[in-house]
């Protein structure tokens, strides 16, 4: 084993109201040069004591993270589902109602990066909501964190099978779910070295995909095409917005901004956050130089791929056209449903589809690996602070938490629901869930920023915290626009469900489940378990350097030392 080592005891601390809290002392018995930073912890009790690894290592480094951080983001939606946003909206609403929703995700990016590359532990800002805010939202921020990531692993497994279906329907659905279980259960069994080089190498052939579109659609607009048909700009300009009408009813006006909520609700789906990249803070090297870098080239680059991606889409397809009415009404495996695929077929080119339907297999397949990642982290990073049982801290000596790995992946097993339903019902199931719990995650990020924002300026004047790695600009108001955007989005989400005549109890479910279990688990262990004796943490009295010195020797180590705190202390 190369490396320093850390060696943390925790012990049980009975609370006041009769509840074990878990609580830590760092102890550094180790100052080599180290490439990764591992823990062993030793649990106590009256009769027994016992050591075994419970951290992660890190060993990603600057193009692993961006990687990763572009990978748990891009799956099918960009490729596929964003037709239906087409379809409803018009070319120029898709591209408008995409670019609007940036700029909350933009918001949100900069103020999470502010506050995970500052401590950039296991599950950050997960943690962070407990040392800053209360238990209760700690709980309530972890559990719907893992929620979300659990949920989309099934997603993506469905999405797989239906994409294989672009070729042939004649096998069972749980033959591709046990392939693909199998195969994530062998990557997460790698060392997190291995782990970022398998999804830094299948995250390419989402870029690769991306860019391949992007040429396609510039080379046959210029005529480039069996057909020979310049078709340049012909789709955007014949039909640039589109009416809307959930419910078959409504003026004109109305009809063309809900074509546009639309596509800004499909924007809040597809787009996702700065929390893949938060999530591998712990699994990161040198941390506080790579972090602030990757939250930033992965948000522009997202930003590029995700608009370009809206732009190419209206340029190729026409929202009127047959052959997306068709695919929206009767949903067609695979890439049939997608607008690149309608295009090419219009155009006459055979081989095209198949390579896509290929490359959107990767792309699914790499989407749920990532969140087998991200789920399996944020349970660690739960039991880690005593709100998830203790075994999910156990860890093989290649620093992946197995127990953690096998309870997320079971989630793989709602996929089967397909057996009795169509995928695409299941698909849409899926997405309503996801959505709103993603929406949650979002306002909880600004929360707790908030939080920790007040903490930190309370407490820096003293000279007893270190320098603030990312800096992000007009806060708190940054945050407040970001805060702002996403709680007024998860009411908007669902809004269908309460037109006249649209009422549907299992849609209203979907939409809004995890806003009502969310809201039960925070308020459940506020009076329940905690007694309603759970206050905000007062800026003075929140922990902001438990962890730092960890990182600091890690980052000693290998020769960087911008923001060692012993460093800021004597200046």
């Amino acid at each position: 084993m190369i490396g320093g080592s850390n060696y943390i005891r925790l012990q049980q601390q009975t609370s006041g109201d009769g509840k074990d809290l878990m609580t830590g002392s760092i102890s550094l018995l180790s100052k080599q040069k180290a490439q990764e930073s591992e823990e062993v912890v030793a649990f106590s009790s009256d009769d027994s004591s016992g050591y075994f690894r419970t951290s992660t290592a890190r060993s990603l480094k600057n193009y692993h993270v961006q990687l990763i951080g572009i990978s748990g983001v891009i799956g099918t939606a960009l490729f596929v589902s964003i037709g239906k946003a087409l379809y409803h909206g018009g070319a120029l609403s898709l591209i408008f109602g995409f670019a609007l929703w940036c700029i909350p995700i933009l918001c949100i990016t900069v103020s999470t990066a502010e506050m995970v590359c500052y401590l950039p532990i296991s599950s950050p800002f997960l943690r962070m909501s407990k040392r800053c805010c209360n238990d209760s939202m700690a709980v309530m921020a972890g559990w719907n964190f893992w929620f979300l990531e659990c949920v989309q692993i099934p997603f993506e497994i469905v999405a797989v099978n239906t994409i294989l279906h672009y070729w042939r329907d004649d096998f069972s659905p749980a033959i591709p779910l046990c392939i693909q279980v199998v195969l994530y259960v062998g990557i997460s069994l790698f060392a997190v070295r291995y782990y970022g080089e398998t999804e830094a190498f299948l995250a390419s052939f989402k870029i690769l995909l991306a860019v391949g579109l992007f040429l396609f659609t510039f080379i046959t607009m210029l005529g480039a095409n069996p057909k020979h048909d310049r078709y340049g700009f012909r789709n955007i300009t014949t039909t640039k917005f589109k009416k809307y009408f959930p419910n078959g009813e409504g003026s004109e006006s109305i009809g063309y901004f809900q074509g546009f909520l639309a596509c800004i609700i499909q924007a809040s789906f597809t787009i996702a956050g700065p929390d893949y990249v938060a999530m591998i803070a712990g699994e990161t090297m040198l941390p506080r130089k790579v972090l602030p870098t990757a939250f930033k080239q992965v948000f522009i680059r997202l930003t590029m791929l995700f608009l370009g991606g809206c732009l190419c889409v209206g340029i190729v397809c026409s929202s009127k056209d047959p052959a997306l009415t068709a695919v929206i009404n009767e949903p067609r495996p695979g890439a049939g449903s997608s607008p690149y695929v309608i295009a090419m077929n219009n155009l006459g080119i055979k081989v095209l589809p198949d390579v896509v339907n290929a490359a959107l297999v990767t792309a699914a397949f790499s989407a749920g690996n990532a969140y087998t990642y991200c789920s399996s982290r944020s349970l660690y990073g739960l039991s880690l602070d005593g709100y998830a049982p203790k075994v999910f801290q156990y860890c093989t000596k290649s620093g992946v938490p197995i127990f953690a790995v096998a309870v997320s992946l079971v989630w793989a097993l709602i996929s089967l629901l397909q057996l009795s339903s169509n995928s695409a019902v299941v698909l849409n199931w899926l997405i309503n869930l996801i959505t709103a719990s993603q929406l949650i995650n979002f306002a909880v990020l600004c929360i707790v920023y908030l939080s920790f924002r007040r903490a930190y300026i309370a407490q820096y004047p003293s000279k007893s915290l270190p320098e603030l790695p990312f800096k992000s600009w007009g806060q708190p108001y940054t945050c407040y626009c970001g805060l702002t955007a996403v709680t007024l989005m998860i009411g908007i989400q669902g809004y269908t469900v309460f037109l006249r005549g649209n009422w549907d109890v299992e849609n209203f479910l979907f939409c809004y489940l995890m806003v009502f279990v969310d809201i039960a688990i925070f308020l459940g262990c506020f009076f329940v378990f905690k007694r309603a004796k759970d206050p905000w943490v007062k800026p003075h009295e929140a922990d902001l350097l438990t962890g730092i010195d960890e990182i600091e020797e890690h980052e000693k180590s290998l020769g960087f030392h911008k923001y060692a705190l012993n460093s800021v202390q004597n200046c």
